[in-house]
């Protein structure tokens, strides 16, 4: 990968949103809701204190978390949509 995260943020790859509803009908794009769910591709060392302590970081790369709906930026790399985010816009860690 080209990035690499800085500080206590990570980088995360978004699921994609649902493209059928329960019902069968197909949505478009812009009816799509933005996805909150994604896996981790890079994770920063983690966020720096002030007395100097850097504190270590939750997830690992390869994990499926649940973010923020409006956290992060979007950016994106090698025609990959990607989001960079803090570890606090991360609301869970699925577990398998």
């Amino acid at each position: 990968m080209a990035l690499k995260p800085l500080g206590d943020r990570l980088i995360v790859k978004p699921l994609q949103a649902e493209e059928m509803t329960a019902g069968g009908i197909v949505l478009p794009d812009s009816a799509r809701e933005k996805p909150q769910q994604g896996e981790v591709l890079a994770i920063g060392p983690g966020k720096l204190l002030e007395n100097g302590k850097v504190v270590a970081m939750e997830v690992k790369v390869g994990d499926t978390i649940y973010y923020a709906k409006y956290g992060g930026t979007e950016v994106k790399v090698n025609g990959e949509d990607l989001v960079i985010l803090r570890q606090d816009d991360v609301l869970a860690i699925v577990e398998k």
